[in-house]
């Protein structure tokens, strides 16, 4: 074959081409994908996106691009990879909750905490912000290195000069082979105060630093709760984890409600995720104190908490829902970066601020060097310029009689080549005295810089005190701007509190509520309780016995019309004799309870007075907070309530003493909130004994009693409500 006679082919051993293969997708991983370098903080992708907006010229005072023309621009000359994941770049550097201090000023729909994702390309724009800008600084004064781009017709950075300390400000994540990184972002002033330490004592330890860098600084806030020795350790290795919660705060109700309101989420937690995953937990009742959530959120976060019972600690409802949901995560260290040689290394916080130092050590001398060099070119070609002037005549008598104008302006003034090319290069209109006083001036001034300069290249003091100066004005620009100010609070670990065991405590627990005729009211544990063997006082015997569960609400209906609620957990529990209702609910003596039950708010119920009027009232209507209760049904004088009943059904019975028996659809008393109600029965002389709700399907039977009747025989004393109705059957005795 003319390939392999070429030596395009060759025999390997399987393993070891693979290997070979395998160590360069490594090596590519690692260097050019995944870990920041620890000069810029920057990944390749990021810092080609940075380059090509400079390339493209804009910087905070011009206008925007649309993202697409830029992510064009960085596939096609320097990042030669898939668009989308150069546009997820891209989003991520200009969203302000996921990174602390933005790249790129994002103009459109560029997602959201919630999880959204950001419009296409095409309808996006962007530029750079100020940050970005300084990360670029003087890039153009050969203070680092460049080579070719992958196709080899551009130039590009191989670091950029970074005035701003990125990587521990605004921190990096990805995963490489066989190594990962996760840093988190800091606060820039505590850094550049950091920094500063670290110039003025370069033996300060890590301990001294964290007097400055406190822990980190996320852009979505909340709260750090470590012991400083682990947040110590943490910053000493490079490797480590740090707890974080959101941050909240109680809001007080009427009544002696509250509720807790989120104010700030956890970084990197989507908030339509987190609202999930506890709606979930709700489900499965593994949240027992929570009784709601909801999503109050406008531009900032706003999540309302809504406790079971309002006896419940604040603090034990928080600390329930950090244990079981994402309120509370860990952010783990793995401080893994590309060293100025390119080689991978785990740093801590020290390690990593004097790299950064080092390296703009090293700018600044290169930018210096660079601006000796231009200095020394820009002196030589004034003094050439002030030869000039000093001859002027002779100058112009060899350009218009010379043939070799140059060769004998270089031979008769001593100059250089770059001299004479400057000369010649004069406008007439620039012979003038005032342009020989401007060159004087400015070879002065030159020559002062250029002293400046060497006494600065040749002192590391000095270059020192320079960056120094650098890092004040940083500290100015960006650590004591609103945006510089701490957003996450660090705290000591709370004390660890078991969850779980008052977790148990308030788990929904069957319950027996027996209350008695002079209302003695205690709660049981257990169902399906024998009433012959309960005990009352000497006189006293049982009105109601109710089953229900540690979490319900009682509702009671007293004669004088008004709703009362008692959690079942407020009750008295034992084989006692209870204790008063009254003390619980501020029952007039005076009046009777008439009704007791569990309260369902999405239930209804029919509400009737002894004059026969009534309405049905939603159970959410009868929720009531206040010990005094509720007045729900308004009474005259004379009248009192007569009933309360579950409104399972279509048809209502009513009965007088009139002997007067009447059946109406349910449908035709209206729903109120509170009032009198409408007349159900003309009572006439007699007065109210019986309201009965049924449904026809089943069919009508008496309190008390276990005979069903067919709805059939009960068709003869169907009417309106109303009407007086027709003789009470003989069946009916009341």
């Amino acid at each position: 074959m003319t390939a392999a006679s070429d030596g395009l082919i060759k025999d390997a051993p399987f393993a070891r081409a693979l290997s070979e293969r395998y160590l360069a997708y490594a090596l590519s991983t690692i260097m050019s994908r995944s870990l920041p370098d620890v000069r810029d903080g920057l990944k390749p992708v990021h810092r080609r996106l940075i380059y090509a907006m400079r390339q493209l010229k804009l910087d905070p005072k011009s206008g925007f691009k649309k993202c697409a023309r830029i992510v064009g621009d960085v596939i096609g000359k320097y990042h030669p990879h898939g668009d989308a994941a150069v546009y997820e770049a891209l989003v991520r550097l200009a969203q302000d909750f996921a990174v602390r201090y933005p790249l790129i000023e994002g103009q459109g729909n560029f997602g959201s905490i919630d999880g959204d994702n950001a419009a296409a390309m095409r309808y996006t724009e962007s530029r750079m912000t100020k940050i970005a800008q300084f990360l670029l600084q003087g890039i153009d004064e050969d203070c680092v290195d460049f080579r070719d781009t992958y196709d080899g017709e551009e130039k590009e950075p191989v670091v950029l000069p970074g005035a701003f300390p990125n990587l521990l400000a605004n921190g990096a994540s990805g995963i490489a082979v066989g190594m990962a990184t996760n840093i988190p972002p800091h606060n820039v002033g505590e850094i550049y105060q950091a920094a500063m330490t670290l110039i003025k004592n370069p033996d300060a330890s890590t301990q001294d630093l964290l007097h400055f860098v406190k822990g980190p600084d996320f852009p979505t806030g909340g709260k750090i709760v470590e012991n400083q020795n682990v947040i110590q350790q943490t910053y000493e290795t490079g490797r480590g984890s740090l707890r974080l919660r959101a941050k909240w705060e109680v809001e007080h109700g009427r009544f002696g409600t509250w509720v807790i309101v989120v104010k700030e989420i956890p970084y990197q937690v989507q908030k339509s995720k987190l609202i999930e995953q506890i709606a979930t937990l709700m489900e499965q009742k593994k949240l027992p104190l929570l009784a709601d959530i909801r999503d109050e959120s406008t531009d900032e976060i706003r999540l309302i908490l809504e406790p079971k019972v309002k006896t419940v600690q604040p603090e034990i409802l928080m600390e329930s829902m950090f244990k079981l949901t994402v309120l509370e995560n860990r952010f783990a260290y793995n401080m893994n970066v590309l060293d100025r040689n390119a080689v991978p290394k785990l740093m801590g916080l020290k390690a990593i601020l004097k790299s950064w130092l080092d390296h703009r050590y090293e700018v600044l001398k290169r930018r210096s060097q660079y601006r000796l060099n231009v200095i020394e070119q820009r002196l030589e070609i004034l003094e050439g310029l002030l030869a000039v002037y000093l001859n002027l005549d002779e100058v112009i008598r060899i350009i218009r009689d010379e043939d070799e104008v140059k060769t004998v302006l270089m031979q008769t003034f001593n100059l250089s080549d770059v001299q004479t090319e400057a000369i010649l290069n004069i406008r007439l209109r620039s012979l003038r005295r005032l342009e020989e006083n401007a060159i004087k001036n400015e070879y002065a001034q030159l020559t002062n810089e250029k002293s400046n300069l060497k006494t600065l290249l040749a002192s590391e003091s000095l270059c020192w005190k320079e960056i120094n100066k650098e890092l004040k004005e940083g500290l100015k620009t960006f650590g004591q701007s609103d945006d510089g100010l701490r957003k996450t609070e660090i705290s000591e670990a709370p004390k660890t509190i078991d969850v779980m065991d008052i977790l148990e405590e308030v788990e929904r627990e069957p319950l027996t509520i027996i209350l008695s005729s002079k209302g003695w009211i205690r709660a049981l544990k257990g169902h399906n309780l024998d009433s012959d063997k309960l005990k009352f006082k000497e006189g006293d015997h049982l009105f109601k016995i109710l089953e229900c569960h540690s979490n319900d609400r009682i509702c009671i209906i007293g004669s004088e019309g008004k709703s009362f609620n008692i959690k079942a957990l407020d009750l008295p529990r034992g084989r006692g004799d209870g204790q008063p209702i009254r003390l619980l609910a501020d029952i007039a003596n005076d009046a009777e309870i008439i009704e007791f039950f569990i309260l369902d708010e999405k239930k209804k119920y029919v509400l009737v007075s002894t004059s026969a009027k009534g309405f049905v009232i939603s159970g959410e209507n009868l929720v009531t907070e206040r010990k005094t209760g509720k007045q729900v049904l308004t009474l005259k004088d004379n009248e009192k309530t007569f009933a309360c009943l579950e409104g399972k059904g279509n048809y209502i019975a009513i009965a007088n003493s009139s002997s007067k028996f009447l059946i109406f659809p349910l449908e035709q008393i209206p729903e109120l909130k509170k009032g009198s109600g409408v007349l159900l029965q003309k009572l006439g002389k007699g007065k109210l004994k019986l309201v009965i709700v049924f449904d026809s399907e089943i069919g009508f039977t008496m309190p008390g009693q276990t005979k069903v009747r067919n709805f059939e025989i009960l068709e003869n004393y169907i009417g309106n409500r109303a009407s007086v109705g027709h003789k009470s059957p003989n069946w009916l005795r009341i």
